[in-house]
């Protein structure tokens, strides 16, 4: 789940000050936070990643040598700017990627879908190995999607999210999310961070699912924490297409987790809503 808008949003996100939000209809304002929102509550320092896509970027600059001291102030800058470019391109990769995913599931549940120009889409960006690989996971996990991009809300703790799809694969109900990763040097898919695990229980432990956006209409959640659902992360990458399974003894760990979190986003709203908390003062009277 990317907090940008794309191709595949929910008709009910919104992007407001405290992060993406939901609403319950198109005609109503947003109300809680997004389950990605919640989880990006914990800070995540990436400055060591973004050091090093600068120092790569200008490293590997052919107008590096003889530059004069204006042209290496024009490259330190640009190359400054290398870690947000490549998190850019790489949302919209898996803005790409998920989109396929979601019109096959489409596709497999006889719905509308528009699975052919998603492919080719990925192929006019040469991502084609992304589909063929997870074409091929697909038929070899035998998937048997019940809904996609499913909307769910949970009124008790205050929050909304949408799930990649929910399926059935070997006989159990599965919570999926896709990630889409890049390569390592070892020719393997990149691996799924922890912080998956909360997204994923965040999902199952939703109240409703949405039935219509325009009317604000409704349902109660069917694939809740006592049908026992597999929860599932799967990583697509142009190699391979890796699954992973979030253990159900650390289930109620990561909830409380993102439970606090979500407390954490409530409480920073409060501060921010009450304006600047410091303000000057002028010396005491003579």
């Amino acid at each position: 789940m990317s907090d940008c808008f794309t191709m595949t949003d929910p008709q009910l996100a919104h992007a407001t000050e405290f992060g993406r939000m939901y609403s319950r209809s198109l005609s109503t304002a947003p109300e809680v936070p997004s389950i990605t929102t919640v989880i990006a509550q914990e800070a995540q320092d990436m400055t060591g990643w973004a050091g090093h896509m600068a120092a790569t970027e200008l490293i590997n600059d052919t107008r590096l040598n003889g530059a004069s001291p204006t042209e290496l102030r024009n490259l330190a800058r640009q190359a400054s700017s290398a870690a947000e470019r490549f998190r850019d391109a790489a949302a919209a990769r898996g803005d790409r990627v998920h989109h396929y995913a979601e019109q096959v599931a489409l596709a497999a549940l006889g719905q509308q879908n528009d699975h052919d120009t998603a492919r080719a889409t990925l192929a006019e960006h040469g991502e084609s190995g992304f589909a063929d690989r997870f074409d091929q996971w697909w038929e070899l996990f035998g998937v048997r999607p019940l809904a996609a991009e499913v909307t769910v809300w949970n009124q008790t703790v205050g929050y909304a999210g949408t799930l990649d799809l929910v399926a059935e694969i070997g006989g159990r109900r599965c919570i999926l999310d896709f990630k889409t990763k890049g390569v390592g040097r070892d020719g393997r898919a990149k691996p799924v961070r922890d912080s998956v695990v909360m997204q994923l229980v965040a999902g199952m432990r939703a109240e409703e699912q949405l039935v219509d956006a325009a009317s604000g209409a409704w349902e109660p959640w069917p694939y809740r924490e006592g049908d026992q659902p597999v929860l599932l992360a799967v990583a697509i990458s142009e190699a391979e297409v890796v699954p992973v399974q979030a253990d159900p003894s650390c289930l109620r760990a990561h909830w409380r987790k993102f439970w606090a979190l979500r407390q954490v986003w409530e409480h920073s709203r409060t501060v921010t809503e009450q304006g600047r908390a410091l303000r000057p003062i002028g010396p005491p009277p003579q």
